[in-house]
């Protein structure tokens, strides 16, 4: 399955893209030429968690994208549909849809509160499901139209759940999207596909919560994801979807061979990601 060679001309909607996966998926379309709605909440500067709308915009247009800023808060229906209404009227149309936006909590039931057990739900289930459904009449007159969720593949065993039921529950709801979004869309030559890496990734969000430097030294670089991704949305529609991929097998049936660039240590000595 050949894929297309650049996503120059395409819009691509992305949620959360003020940072780590995200902004790395923005940043690899924009170097093909592409246009990037970016969709996310932070307008200023977290003490936490680098990274901002109007910093992804700068970021993708100096790599020779264009960019359109949306702050957005993929929760509520108003702001999602603002947001796509904006960028068709930018940019024409809307040809991929990448759910990244997500929310975590690695706690127990017992640590869990209600609250966090709701945002969690809204964030990763519920935006994954509305925004295709927002996107859908742009999808549909797409000439290659992708969704892709940041999502694990489905693997029902109790270890992944026991220790974080709720999240593990919302983070799979992303991956059960996928599971019926394909086959329905399937007619109407709509691909969608989930995408999960193989190791942990450095990111600013991963850090705070697995804590220190010494995880984030075993990690890979988000880039790789952006990569696999790319593989992914520019692939033919029809030909891929419903899938379950992991980042570095579909960089090895791209013919990559060589993942040094994307980690500081060995492959044998790096933390395999949750799920997997």
């Amino acid at each position: 399955m050949p894929p297309m060679s650049t996503l120059s001309g395409k819009t691509l909607v992305i949620t959360g893209a003020t940072r780590g996966i995200g902004r790395a998926i923005a940043l690899r379309a924009a170097r093909d030429g592409a246009n990037i709605a970016v969709l996310g909440k932070t307008r200023e500067p977290h003490p936490k968690l680098p990274g901002t709308v109007g910093e992804t915009v700068a970021e993708v247009e100096a790599a020779g994208g264009h960019a359109l800023g949306c702050i957005c808060d993929v929760r509520f229906e108003e702001q999602v549909a603002e947001a796509l209404a904006q960028t068709v009227e930018r940019f024409g149309g809307i040809d991929v849809l990448v759910n990244n936006a997500s929310a975590i909590s690695l706690t127990d039931t017992r640590q869990t509160d209600m609250k966090r057990f709701d945002l969690m739900h809204q964030v990763n289930t519920r935006a994954s499901f509305m925004c295709a459904k927002l996107c859908l009449p742009e999808l549909e007159r797409a000439e290659n139209p992708h969704i892709l969720n940041l999502a694990p593949p489905l693997n029902f065993e109790a270890r992944w759940f026991a220790p974080h039921t709720a999240y593990s529950i919302a983070k799979y709801g992303m991956s059960l999207c996928v599971l019926g979004l394909a086959a329905e869309l399937r007619p109407d030559g709509i691909a969608v596909n989930a995408l999960w890496p193989r190791t942990v990734i450095r990111t600013a969000a991963v850090q705070n919560l697995l804590g220190g430097d010494s995880s984030m030294a075993r990690a890979r670089s988000p880039e790789i994801v952006a990569d696999a991704a790319h593989v992914v949305l520019t692939s033919p529609s029809r030909e891929l979807s419903g899938r379950f991929l992991i980042d570095e097998e579909v960089l090895r049936g791209a013919g990559v061979t060589d993942f040094s660039q994307y980690a500081d240590v060995p492959d044998a000595e790096l933390l395999p990601d949750f799920f997997v």
